[in-house]
């Protein structure tokens, strides 16, 4: 649908605003009230914007929510085939904000395709940051997307296992890397085994405190055996690999955390 879309970025946007209206002084955005920034960042240009949102993350300014999605909004239509620079900083800043409204912000923003093109990318990974909710048919839509990055960030943004299970799955195979291994982590968190094998691989070659705590809710012995391996080899891991042993809740488990913590006790390394 949005490759049918009038790409709006055909109309030089800079040329019109200089012909329209005198040149305006730059803002200095850390000089502006939290009403002001909060006023000026809907309408906010392509050299304005990105210093203002910048501004309002910095200031975790809660009450600039409505305007960054507003500023979105407005440029509903660009960047088709390209990032729109206003987007991706309000995206930025919706994501630093945090908090329910942003969460709801850019969950809008993506079902209701505000957002297009590269820059969706950028979206999916500010909802992934805030756990934000996607109808399940647009994030059926993502996880089928021709470009691999948005494959990716669309995996991140899956919670649960909902209708798109069978689209987290098919990724494992994926010919792209980040692809396979956003899914195998995505299915781990909602505790699918199908992605046991892919994530132990993970744990031996690229081990991450992100893989142990996908890899430790779908962890069977070969599982903890590895998990205790790695922890011994790094002990900057041994903490997070302790925890995902504990929560287990299993014999085999508590064996290898009660070994870690033995081994770590004898050459203070952890406790």
């Amino acid at each position: 649908m949005a490759g049918q879309q009038l790409d709006l970025f055909a109309i030089d946007r800079i040329k019109v605003e200089l012909e329209g209206s005198p040149p305006q002084p730059p803002l200095r955005a850390a000089e502006l009230t939290d009403a002001e920034l909060v006023a000026a960042l809907p309408d906010a240009g392509v050299t304005a914007a990105p210093r203002l949102a910048a501004e309002a993350s910095r200031r975790r300014l809660a009450g600039a929510v409505p305007s960054l999605e507003k500023l979105c909004r407005r440029l509903t239509g660009f960047g088709v085939d390209r990032l729109v620079p206003e987007q991706l900083a309000a995206l930025d800043a919706l994501a630093n904000i945090g908090g329910e409204a942003a969460r709801q912000a850019i969950a809008r923003l993506l079902a209701q395709c505000i957002v297009q093109g590269p820059t969706v990318a950028a979206a999916l990974n500010a909802a992934a940051r805030l756990g934000s909710s996607l109808p399940p048919s647009r994030l059926g839509e993502f996880l089928n997307d021709a470009e691999p990055t948005v494959r990716a960030a669309a995996c991140r943004c899956a919670r649960s296992a909902g209708p798109h299970l069978g689209l987290l799955i098919k990724p494992l195979d994926d010919l792209h890397h980040e692809v396979a291994i956003a899914a195998a982590l995505a299915l781990g968190r909602i505790g699918c085994v199908e992605a046991r094998p892919l994530l132990l691989g993970l744990l031996r070659r690229e081990p991450s405190a992100e893989i142990v705590d996908a890899l430790a809710r779908i962890a069977d012995e070969e599982a903890i055996v590895t998990l205790g391996r790695v922890a011994r080899a790094m002990p900057d891991l041994a903490p997070p690999i302790l925890d995902a042993l504990d929560q287990l809740g299993d014999f085999r488990a508590a064996r290898v955390a009660a070994a870690l913590r033995a081994h770590g006790s004898a050459r203070n390394g952890f406790a």
